[in-house]
């Protein structure tokens, strides 16, 4: 039979519509501005919060984030936890999937966590899974993988034993460090794992392309459990570095949302803006690591000196336009598991007031109007907020006769060379909490954290405190610990504390779901644009 003209008119508009729809969903990209270009893809190699972006859209964890920062099911759905507090058990999604369509099964898990620990991987951030029993033996090569405390009793339970109870354990599992990896892809193209089309994921989206330096486009990985209701089928991670350019982008349409934002111009934002600028809060730190391995570096007096003269409210007031808070202590306030954190020496003091006592420190340390002038290399990576800090900084230190000279890299390059044991002298760090614990601070100072202490900033007394904390059960004891801890590190001032920080973004009125939280997370698979 021929079908009648107004069924086959009917036929053809449905079937035009729906390659409209195909069409204009497959043009749907949302572009986000990213901190930096990503050093890796391999989740238990990265380091960066711009790395942390895409790998939140790419894996998921047995636990992770909403666009709220709440910690929400991943891949468990449930877990039971021992009276002991020492043993974590799992039960995997039926559903889980890889985005080949494999099943996320619970072998994965402890395959990826033994490849972390595994001290051929030389994993920088291995040292954040030590709670887990024998993890940090097996980071040593001290034990082999397997006796680590993950295993698997069938497909879907995953069973972690700890070394000590852990009261920021399960956000700790919400990590990049804690995501799984695909075996047959690892075992088949080795560190080429993470190219587009090898790099095969879990999360709700899947690797489509990556141009270095340009963007990492991710595309809404169809075996996701929940890929019917990702609402944005596109994701491009543009490289922001440059603040002020990329708010020219994202003025021209080109960008939906800015991840950072050039903190002398936020009067000017916001007028310009409106609410588009949206301020939150965020558990980081942002300071300058000393090489305490390098003389005269490693005199605590002149690290001291250093600090004294540094105004942090200027730093946060006209340089950063309101969106950082003044620093005083490694820990930010608002931390689970702590109270109000130690302060450095002249934290209550005006910096003019500290001159004095900054130039005997200097003078003691033999430097200054009796000693040799001091020169300071200052390292840090290209952001116009970044720029706007060092040279801030270098005039309130040329008040004590100190010659600055700078030394500016790209994100990647310069993290790298922090990370691999290069020379400097003083550089910029900054931290943002991977769970909202001071032991997620502290530990970036402990002797043999290579990765993370720059510096290599080495104290017994220091180490002991942690360690003690480390296995208390009363909570408030381990908050003892942890204040004196700190405190040891704010009379000796490895790391300079200057700012803590505030999340501060633009947001593009089409896009939907962003909410500022404490976390600073925004899963794309939360969101969704609007024409």
């Amino acid at each position: 039979m021929r079908p009648r003209r107004r069924d086959w008119l009917a036929g053809a508009a449905a079937a035009l519509l729906g390659a409209r729809r195909v069409r204009a969903e497959a043009e749907t990209v949302y572009r986000r501005g990213n901190d930096a270009d990503p050093e890796t893809l391999d989740p238990h190699k990265s380091s960066t919060v711009a790395e942390a972006h895409i790998l939140r859209d790419l894996f998921e964890g047995l636990l992770t984030y909403d666009n709220r920062g709440a910690i929400v099911p991943g891949a468990a759905e449930s877990w039971q936890v021992s009276d002991d507090a020492l043993t974590y058990s799992f039960r995997l999604r039926a559903d889980g999937r890889w985005s080949n369509g494999d099943p996320v099964a619970a072998e994965d898990f402890v395959h990826a966590l033994r490849r972390i620990l595994s001290p051929a991987t030389a994993a920088k951030y291995a040292e954040v899974l030590y709670p887990l029993r024998n993890a940090a033996a097996v980071n040593r090569g001290a034990m082999p993988p397997e006796a680590l405390g993950v295993s698997a009793p069938d497909a879907r339970s995953l069973v972690v034993a700890l070394e000590k109870p852990t009261p920021y354990l399960l956000e700790l599992l919400t990590h990049q460090t804690s995501m799984p990896l695909h075996r047959p892809s690892l075992e088949r193209y080795g560190e080429r794992f993470t190219r587009p089309g090898n790099l095969v994921s879990n999360g709700p989206y899947r690797l489509e392309e990556l141009v270095p330096n340009d963007r990492i486009t991710l595309s809404r990985n169809p075996h996701f459990r929940d890929a019917a209701r990702i609402a944005i089928p596109r994701v491009a991670f543009v490289p922001a570095p440059d603040q002020s350019s990329a708010v020219r982008r994202y003025a021209a349409g080109e960008l939906d949302s800015l991840s950072d934002l050039p903190g002398d111009q936020m009067a000017s934002l916001k007028a310009r803006f409106g609410d588009q600028v949206v301020l939150g809060p965020a558990l980081g730190v942002l300071a300058l690591a000393v090489n305490t391995r390098k003389k005269p570096f490693d005199d605590a007096r002149l690290r001291r000196a250093l600090s004294l003269v540094i105004d942090r409210d200027y730093l946060a007031e006209a340089i950063w336009g309101g969106t950082m808070a003044p620093a005083f202590s490694l820990c930010p306030p608002g931390l689970d598991h702590y109270r109000d954190p130690p302060e450095i020496e002249g934290a209550r003091s005006l910096p003019i007031d500290n001159e004095a006592q900054a130039a005997r420190l200097l003078e003691e340390a033999g430097f200054g109007p009796g000693g040799r002038p001091l020169v300071v290399e200052y390292r840090f990576n290209t952001s116009d907020n970044n720029r706007n800090t060092a040279v801030a900084i270098a005039d309130m230190w040329r008040g004590l006769g100190i010659e600055t000279r700078f030394v500016y890299t790209d994100a990647k390059t310069h993290f790298a060379h922090l990370r691999d044991g290069g020379d400097f002298d003083v550089a910029r760090m900054s931290w943002l909490a991977d769970y909202s614990d001071p032991q997620n601070f502290l530990f970036l100072l402990k002797t043999g954290n290579d990765g993370l202490n720059s510096g290599r900033y080495a104290n017994p007394a220091y180490d002991a405190l942690l360690s003690e904390a480390d296995g208390e059960r009363d909570l408030g004891r381990r908050t003892d610990l942890l204040f004196r801890a700190e405190t040891v590190a704010l009379a000796e001032l490895p790391w300079i504390p200057l700012l803590h920080y505030r999340s501060k973004a633009l947001i593009s009125p089409r896009l939907k779901g962003y909410t500022a939280n404490l976390r600073n997370v925004a899963p794309t698979r939360f969101l969704r644009l609007e024409a």
